[in-house]
């Protein structure tokens, strides 16, 4: 069963830190959640340089490729969608989703969104979540930040999206990148208010 009856749209754009993506779909789909995945063009670029994979172009091969990458053959609902394809279900505000998440989000997309272009069908469906009050959590992942990527940021941020950085904590004791990883992907996540992420939270100062 479901865990919840409205889809959440997961994007990737082709910021650097694909892993981010992947764990959070990992555990989205364990947690039997209906997901929306759509990648930016720049995606299939960055798999090509971060693991030497080429990422599937059609829909359904797209679907397994990310299950795979997941370790998530079965559980949850994954339904992916082409870059281009501004048609889309999640193009359309009738569209009821939970929200959407940009993970990794690129300045490049920072910037469209907070000046609301819609270029393809990652931007489209943001701006939707914009303009319908739905949340909408984007996780740059970019060092240093510009003034420009500052100024785009707090614009965003003004108008309501929660913008979580790609930056872990040290207190939960991280053995592994991937305790770093999931560090951020829960506290993203914890953003619209799924808490699906076995990760040790802040217990106060003994």
């Amino acid at each position: 069963m479901l865990n919840n009856t409205k889809p959440l749209i997961l994007a990737v754009s082709g910021a650097s830190g694909l892993i981010y993506a992947v764990r959070a779909l990992k555990f989205l789909l364990e947690a039997d959640y209906e997901i929306e995945l759509v990648a930016s063009k720049s995606t299939y670029m960055v798999w090509q340089s971060e693991q030497n994979i080429r990422m599937p172009v059609e829909p359904v091969q797209q679907e397994r490729f990310w299950r795979q990458q997941a370790g998530v053959e079965e559980s949850g609902k994954l339904y992916c969608h082409s870059w281009g394809d501004v048609g889309a279900k999640i193009a359309s505000g009738s569209f009821r989703t939970l929200g959407m998440i940009v993970i990794p989000c690129s300045m490049s997309t920072v910037a469209k969104l907070a000046n609301g272009l819609s270029s393809d069908l990652l931007e489209r469906a943001a701006d939707v979540q914009m303009k319908e009050g739905r949340k909408l959590v984007i996780v740059p992942r970019e060092t240093p930040f510009s003034l420009i990527h500052l100024r785009n940021l707090t614009t965003l941020a003004e108008a309501g999206v929660r913008v979580v950085p790609a930056i872990p904590a040290w207190y939960h004791n991280p053995q592994t990148i991937e305790d770093l990883v999931d560090f951020v992907v829960a506290r993203a996540l914890d953003q619209l208010d799924i808490d699906c992420i076995p990760i040790q939270r802040w217990q106060g100062s003994r």
